[in-house]
């Protein structure tokens, strides 16, 4: 783990937490550990939306909200996360259970994704705010070019995480001529209907339409028994 420490420049004074944020659910079930690192990514998920948005508040004075919210869903999505992790090779350091193991788990993007985090979450426990500020800091200066925002990626992300199932989405009406047509869809999860979106194709309909859920999930809680 020494290794690990150098990569991610912080040595843990409780080496514990480290250990737990690299511990996938699969190996904690297979050798009887009472801990994994689903709470540390959960804290760790909300230390960095806190960094990069803070992050972007300062060096982007003239942005407007818009522009902050594409770009820190840009820098906090899976995908960039998983790229992150996997430069730093922290999929070799991950204990997977022999399943996770054999089926390719330490390059999968969801787990590498869910680690970073977590290793994170365990840096602040460990050290404090500024701590995971200066791991943080390396992932957070390049943006990438196009930032027109995934509404749909976002939303899954945001589904997953919570529910472990993803949204399905339904074309519910095809109206127009063929050079002019005009798609809505619905998103929703199980039974319960998030939002509904319009647009010229499909693919842009499916966006609105995620966009519409987020908006209405700010402020709305999905709970199990409306599924």
């Amino acid at each position: 783990m020494a290794f690990l420490e150098e990569v991610i420049g912080y040595k843990f004074r409780n080496p514990k937490l480290l250990e737990e944020a690299l511990t996938h659910k699969s190996h904690s079930a297979e050798s009887g550990s009472p801990s994994d690192n689903e709470r540390l990514e959960f804290l760790g998920d909300s230390v960095l939306g806190l960094i990069v948005s803070y992050y972007l508040f300062r060096t982007h004075p003239d942005k407007d909200e818009g522009f902050l919210s594409k770009a820190k869903s840009a820098l906090v999505s899976r995908a960039n996360l998983a790229r992150l992790a996997a430069g730093m090779g922290l999929g070799e350091h991950l204990f997977l259970g022999t399943g996770e193991y054999q089926s390719g788990g330490k390059s999968r993007h969801s787990i590498l994704a869910n680690a970073l985090e977590a290793v994170l979450g365990a840096v602040y426990l460990d050290g404090g705010l500024a701590a995971a500020e200066k791991m943080a800091a390396p992932w957070l200066t390049a943006l990438p070019e196009n930032l027109e925002a995934d509404h749909k990626s976002e939303l899954q992300e945001y589904i997953q995480k919570r529910h472990k199932q993803p949204p399905d989405y339904e074309l519910m009406e095809e109206e127009g001529p063929e050079h002019n047509k005009r798609f809505t869809v619905r998103v929703c999860i199980g039974r319960k209907t998030l939002g509904l979106g319009g647009g010229k194709n499909k693919k842009e309909a499916h966006q609105a339409a995620a966009k519409n859920a987020l908006e209405y999930l700010r402020s709305h809680e999905v709970r199990g028994d409306e599924l």
